[in-house]
């Protein structure tokens, strides 16, 4: 069983006992969530598509831990002016374990 959920503005594909690390959440590590936006759910081959989402389907899920992403470096230069410049750039997430999905 497997349903496709929109968590912060991004859509996943998610199964019980997936963790997955999402834009980060205002939640404490250790709470339980639970994302309504539930857009398709597949339960053994019966697919159950929403119109945008599926009525009274939600996904549970945990909090593990919020980290940071590997760094990203950005270096600009224009060639024979003496401009160059770097920065860099490490995005926020938040990991989180799939409980349980309710159809």
């Amino acid at each position: 069983m497997y349903a496709i959920v929109e968590i912060a503005g991004q859509q996943f594909k998610v199964e019980k006992g997936n963790k997955i690390f999402v834009n980060r959440l205002d939640n404490e590590e250790g709470s339980e969530l639970k994302f309504d936006r539930v857009l398709l759910v597949d339960n053994e081959d019966k697919v159950t598509v929403g119109t945008p989402l599926v009525a009274k389907a939600n996904v549970s899920a945990k909090v593990l831990q919020h980290v940071q992403g590997d760094t990203v470096l950005v270096f600009k230069k224009k060639r024979r002016k003496g401009y160059q410049t770097l920065n860099g750039h490490r995005q926020k997430y938040t990991e989180i374990e799939i409980q349980d999905i309710n159809a």
